[in-house]
């Protein structure tokens, strides 16, 4: 059985699986009663090639798709499984009140009232004899919200500075940033692709799952009409608040914008345009709506990219450009952190998003609970 609720510091886990679809991250954390939070250990399972290619496929329609979710949602649960097992070596399951799981995101439709993230939370109750919190984002959505993005309520919470006008940009699949401004109200959006363009097209022409540092795309020009063209993505032009996913930014998109110019460009060269306009799209972000920001700190797969990382600094001579590594999270982690403390907040009755943020109709309290 999972410990019973205190008012003691408490351990929690957390499992993050993006729309990068590259694998599961977990971290083991401390939360006191302050609500301040710890990491205490981390790790990654990449998923293989097989299942990875199914949750691509998921995200179109196809024949016989619910049988096929439902056996990837068992699969997942599985390899989340593997994970926590790597995880906890040596420790007890018991010591940690619950399992924030994010689940892998197949659907992301808030205008049509839903979303769909798989996972199969009660097969991971079984599996690890540990309470499991899921499903986040479809409260949010019920009272009329985006249901994402979720994180901002935990970078409040972990990485507000008094004092400081501060930026977080959390670049997965999907870019997003959290507004903290010294006074005033959070907020965040989805600016627009992190890294799921980028990948995506050098999976095509290389056979690689992503872009290391940015090398390919750095070995080519970008190309300004394409350039243009993206940017003129009907997304980029949308109202706060806002959320994306495969939906909006995808290959078929893509490949319509390509074979809208009227010539054709080299794959070095669209891999080029793909990331300044990862960059461009958040930094216009930026300026448009957090004018006075000072620091920017980048968490997420695209802290690693040093090119994308480059740009985004140049564009900013007069902002404090850095990873969240500076203020002592790694950026590998933040994510799964904010789903460790979205299920302490579930358990703690205490709401886990941000009306400003989501533009649902008030807090509420997040998740799905599976006890052990």
């Amino acid at each position: 059985m999972s410990a019973v609720l205190t008012h003691e510091t408490e351990r929690y886990v957390g499992l993050m699986s993006g729309t990068s679809l590259d694998g599961v991250d977990a971290v083991l954390a401390e939360i006191d009663p302050a609500n301040q939070i710890r990491l205490i250990r981390s790790h990654y399972l990449p998923y293989a090639d097989n299942l990875r290619a199914q949750l691509l496929a998921l995200h179109t329609p196809q024949p016989d798709e619910i049988h096929l979710a439902a056996v990837a949602a068992n699969e997942l649960a599985r390899l989340y499984a593997e994970a926590l097992g790597t995880l906890l070596d040596g420790v007890a399951p018991e010591s940690v009140r619950a399992i924030g799981c994010h689940g892998q995101t197949l659907r992301h439709r808030p205008a049509d009232g839903y979303t769909l993230q798989i996972g199969n939370a009660a097969l991971l109750a079984e599996l690890t004899g540990i309470t499991v919190v899921a499903d986040f984002r479809s409260r949010d959505i019920a009272a009329g919200g985006q249901g994402a993005p979720l994180v901002p309520a935990f970078h409040a919470r972990a990485l507000r500075q008094p004092g400081i006008h501060r930026v977080i940009a959390n670049i997965g699949g999907i870019a997003n940033i959290t507004d903290l401004p010294v006074d005033g109200t959070v907020r965040g959006w989805d600016t627009g692709p992190g890294n799921m363009l980028l990948d995506a097209w050098i999976k095509r022409h290389c056979g690689a799952h992503y872009d290391r540092d940015g090398a390919w795309a750095a070995s080519g020009a970008v190309h300004p009409g394409l350039l243009a063209a993206l940017a003129n993505h009907p997304y980029l032009k949308l109202p706060l608040p806002k959320s994306a996913g495969r939906e909006q930014f995808n290959l078929g998109w893509l490949d319509a914008t390509l074979s809208s110019l009227d010539h054709a460009i080299t794959p070095a060269d669209v891999q080029a345009t793909l990331l300044e306009f990862t960059a461009l799209s958040l930094v216009e972000a930026v300026n448009r709506e957090c004018g006075d920001a000072q620091e920017l700190y980048v968490c997420g797969g695209g802290a690693h990219n040093g090119a994308l990382m480059q740009r985004i600094g140049a564009y900013f001579p007069n902002l404090q450009v850095a990873t969240t590594a500076a203020l002592g999270i790694d950026p590998d982690w933040v994510e799964a952190l904010a789903f460790a403390w979205l299920a302490r907040q579930t358990l703690h009755r205490a709401p886990g998003n941000l009306p400003a943020v989501t533009g649902a109709w008030g807090e509420r309290i997040l998740g799905a609970i599976y006890p052990a």
